[in-house]
């Protein structure tokens, strides 16, 4: 088990780019697979998840091949083949559920597999749907989780209303729906991360958008005939969210990054903390696919806010390390409608609360989220933190520790790959200490 430990700082800030985008990273493996030529990709994520998925399509007929800071992926023309072993899809909840909607409609017999994390996360949120349009799903883990077993069947369109707002069930019906006969249709309860249909829309995939209705026309069995093509991975704002919080929380601090996604569906934490009064400025050249630009943040004395309702599916990744610097803030800070917290790499609602306290913080936990009183004194923990195995608790618990009264041991921290490997020398880069 690899630990960590992470040391107070007085300063904090400077410049960087961060990773690029692991969402889209995985989007884009996929449609590249589907495609027929070799497309080449500028800043594809290198973490677990997004090559756990990359391997994934390779083993269904694909190929790669980096050349520096390029990635060139080989594409199927659209003819998967069946894989010789299962797919191993590491922790990547996204890799899983989009890539299962691609496979419901080959014919293909394929099983998908995962780490202990990913094999207790829920699938059926996914089965259901995919089931309605005709596949033939099969979870054999416990309480309806991995293994899963899919065996590729005619589709035809369906209305889908999703029945929480997740950007993953969506983009696998809409996947799915390329190799289904007929329109499908998803409808949104609030709006979510939109990158698969710009992604669609970048290569050629007729889409219709209506309000929070969101259809694609079938091609058959066949699927859509996708030409590569050459397109830039943004820099992954949930990544950025760490350093913009931990500068946003610490008075005069200045931070600028650089070449980072800026899709309105993804920065609702900029909004959030311009509430709590952060000044934060956003540049945006001149918009092609996903946006991306330049955000700069100036930190100030924040104050509490509300969080909840139609922005939390544009937050919701961001909730861990929001609900920690929450605990610098004048007032309570309440997160609500935020269930899905519970059902990610960990219980995110549980294991933050469990680790505020330990820092000293008064902290309330709800179904649905948490409130937060500020401002607290950090008191460094006398034994260490464990994440859980989760990425982003670990790295919400190393911007705390920026800010602790003493060195804070965090322990299980390898999970960071998955997501950020750069996570560590850029925290060093930007004032931080560890060791």
């Amino acid at each position: 088990m690899h630990s960590k430990m992470v040391y107070p700082v007085s300063s904090f800030g400077g410049e960087l780019s961060v990773p690029g985008d692991k969402s889209i990273s995985q989007r884009v493996a996929m449609l590249a697979a589907l495609a027929k030529g070799t497309s080449v990709v500028k800043g594809f994520l290198t973490g677990e998840d997004a090559m756990s998925t990359l391997h994934a399509v390779c083993a269904l007929g694909a190929s790669y091949r980096f050349a520096n800071d390029t990635l060139e992926i080989t594409g199927t023309g659209g003819a998967f083949k069946a894989p010789a072993n299962p797919l191993d899809m590491g922790n990547s909840g996204t890799g899983t559920r989009l890539l299962a909607g691609l496979l419901a409609g080959q014919k293909l017999a394929v099983t998908m597999t995962g780490d202990q994390s990913l094999s207790g996360r829920p699938m059926g949120r996914i089965k259901d749907p995919l089931e309605q349009m005709g596949a033939s799903i099969e979870l054999t883990g416990e309480k309806g989780t991995l293994p899963m077993m899919i065996s590729g069947s005619p589709l035809r369109g369906i209305r889908y209303e999703l029945p929480m707002a997740s950007a993953q069930v969506k983009s696998c019906v809409l996947l799915a729906g390329l190799f289904a006969e007929g329109k499908t249709t998803v409808v949104e309860p609030r709006p979510t991360r939109d990158h698969t249909e710009k992604l669609f829309q970048m290569v050629e995939i007729p889409l219709h958008v209506e309000g929070l209705e969101i259809s694609v026309q079938g091609f058959g069995p066949k699927g859509p005939a996708i030409h590569a093509c050459s397109l830039t991975v943004p820099g992954d704002f949930s990544s950025a969210a760490f350093w913009i919080a931990a500068a946003a929380a610490r008075p005069g601090a200045k931070l600028t990054v650089r070449g980072v996604g800026l899709n309105p569906r993804r920065t609702a934490l900029l909004d959030v903390l311009r509430r709590m009064g952060a000044q934060i400025e956003t540049e945006l050249p001149e918009e092609h696919g996903d946006p991306m630009g330049t955000i700069r943040v100036r930190g100030a004395a924040l104050r509490s806010a509300e969080v909840g309702g139609d922005e939390i599916p544009n937050l919701i990744d961001e909730l861990p390390v929001l609900s920690a610097i929450a605990a610098l803030a004048e007032g309570t800070t309440v997160i609500r409608d935020a269930a899905e917290l519970r059902v990610k790499e960990s219980d995110r609602i549980a294991l933050m609360a469990s680790h505020l306290r330990a820092f000293g913080v008064e902290v309330e936990e709800h179904s649905d989220g948490l409130a937060v009183k500020g401002p607290a004194t950090l008191h460094a923990p006398e034994t260490p933190l464990d994440s859980g195995g989760d990425h982003r608790i670990a790295m919400s618990l190393a911007v705390l520790a920026l800010f602790s009264d003493g060195p804070v041991e965090l322990e299980n921290v390898e999970c960071v790959q998955t997501s950020y490997p750069e996570f560590w020398s850029h925290l060093e880069q930007l004032g931080g200490k560890r060791k």
